[in-house]
């Protein structure tokens, strides 16, 4: 089989943000020798809702080490909503974006991870409510969608327990924080790649050693 690697991520993790750039730029160098698959975590169930003042106070002290420590830069269009937290409306989880990413893996399995980045730019750089179905309109003839096929899909209920079997399924995966990446090199062999944000060098050291082991 050919490995695939397994990118673990929620579109509200905001160090899964920090890590877009190195995932992206892995997952282009490596292309011909492992699939990529972005699989949503579920960081924040959507019963488990709250107004974003709940939280502002800690992405106001997180955000800035995140940007520190990865070189992303967290738009203003975003900071305004955790600098002004009484005038937001946004009740943040991870369903909706969850659905999003099944649909586009229904039509386009190998751009998962463009798109998880292109989620979580419309989020922590425009500032985009990913709640609101109207967030991804701007992303669909990108991806090669018309809005009637996406839209038909993303409040289905099909599709969104899809969106909660992918959870359960990084569950399976033993995940307990993200980002998170694991290699699967055999049916029941995988090998943890990152836990928490990791710079490119040591994520491809770990690569290169894994597929040293498989001959691949």
């Amino acid at each position: 089989m050919t490995p695939v690697v397994y990118y673990c991520f929620d579109a509200y993790c905001g160090w899964c943000y920090g890590f877009s750039p190195v995932i992206r730029r892995l997952s282009d160098e490596y292309s011909d020798r492992l699939s990529f698959e972005a699989l949503s975590g579920g960081m924040i169930p959507k019963p488990s809702a709250q107004p974003i003042s709940r939280i502002a106070s800690f992405l106001l002290e997180a955000y800035p080490v995140v940007e520190q420590s990865t070189g992303v830069r967290f738009g203003e269009d975003f900071l305004w909503h955790i600098r002004n937290p009484g005038q937001s409306d946004w009740f943040p989880h991870s369903e909706k974006a969850a659905t999003a990413m099944v649909i586009l893996k229904e039509q386009a399995p190998e751009r998962s991870v463009e798109f998880a980045s292109d989620l979580q730019n419309a989020l922590y750089l425009e500032g985009r409510d990913l709640t609101d179905d109207e967030a991804y309109r701007h992303l669909l003839d990108r991806y090669g969608m018309s809005d009637g096929y996406f839209y038909s899909r993303l409040n289905d209920e099909e599709y969104i327990s899809k969106s909660h079997h992918e959870f359960s399924l990084v569950r399976q995966l033993q995940v307990t924080g993200f980002p998170a990446l694991l290699m699967q090199t055999g049916e029941l062999r995988f090998t943890l790649l990152a836990k928490g944000y990791t710079d490119a060098d040591t994520v491809r050291r770990r690569i290169d050693k894994a597929l040293s082991t498989t001959g691949s």
